[in-house]
């Protein structure tokens, strides 16, 4: 795969990793996609798709080999997606990828209430164990779903209390990502926080929902007993349950209100508000 270029991005077929490869491809930067289904990656100029698993070791390193700067889009939802995530660093590290640019999560520790960005710093540091030159882009929550909240009924229930979050655009964590990546040496041993320009509380959200589609949206600050109760009973296996119900917690906590003017340093521009991303 040594002829392929040596710029990998990983979930192509994501929104991440294709508006990533989509803003590089605009300017003509040549790319290696890798891509679990690669007849679902987009077709770019200048681009090669390759088969790709953050659960085969022996694939993803095949896949890396030649590549010299490498964007690891942090993994879906899957019961053992870190141990697949650090599976995947040690045979980037294999193949001999030079830098690894890793879209984390804010506020990514050990001590960190929401599961998964404890997940995300095993991951960092396996990442700075490595050897390989390494840049972090610790996202905030995806602004992009809180179109999704409101159940049928109106009502955007969970037990965040007035905590606020700094959610940011998609959009904007690719204009971020593809910044690093054109020039991966000036960006080597830093951690960036990538947020929206505001932090918004549930009913916030709520509000701005109801102002934007017409329809009346109502944010219901759930016990944490009484929202563990509704989710059990979708069947949700415990781990994702832990995931979704410490979600709330961090939030409520304020461990992710802060806002960082990282996307704008990064990118020269002013990320999207919500009010923004709502009216397109």
């Amino acid at each position: 795969m040594t002829d392929a270029p040596a710029l990998a991005i990983t979930g192509a077929t994501g929104a991440v990793g294709r508006l990533t490869a989509e803003e590089l491809a605009r300017g003509g930067t040549e790319l290696r996609l890798l891509a679990r289904s690669p007849g679902r990656a987009p077709q770019l100029p200048g681009a090669v798709v390759v088969q790709s698993s953050y659960g085969d070791g022996a694939q993803a390193r095949a896949a890396l080999e030649g590549v010299s700067t490498l964007l690891m889009v942090s993994a879906g939802e899957e019961e053992d997606w870190p141990q697949q995530q650090l599976g995947f660093v040690a045979a980037a590290a294999d193949a001999g990828v030079e830098h690894i640019v890793y879209t984390s999560f804010q506020g990514a520790s050990p001590e960190a209430t929401f599961t998964y960005a404890r997940d995300h710093f095993d991951t960092e540091e396996a990442i700075r164990a490595s050897g390989m030159a390494w840049t972090l882009l610790r996202d905030s929550f995806y602004l992009d779903f809180v179109t999704l909240l409101p159940g049928a009924d109106g009502a955007l229930r969970g037990p965040a209390g007035e905590g606020r979050v700094a959610a940011v655009a998609k959009l904007d964590v690719a204009r971020s990502a593809a910044a690093v990546l054109r020039d991966p040496a000036a960006h080597a041993g830093r951690a960036y926080e990538i947020t929206g320009p505001e932090a918004l509380s549930f009913a916030d959200f709520a509000a701005a929902l109801t102002a934007s589609t017409g329809r009346t949206i109502r944010y219901v600050d759930e016990p944490m007993d009484e929202a563990r109760r509704w989710r059990e009973a979708t069947g949700a296996p415990e781990w994702q349950l832990q995931g979704w119900l410490t979600t709330f917690a961090a939030i409520a906590r304020g461990e992710h209100a802060h806002v960082s003017d990282d996307v704008e340093l990064l990118t020269g521009r002013t990320p999207l508000s919500l009010r923004q991303l709502l009216l397109g």
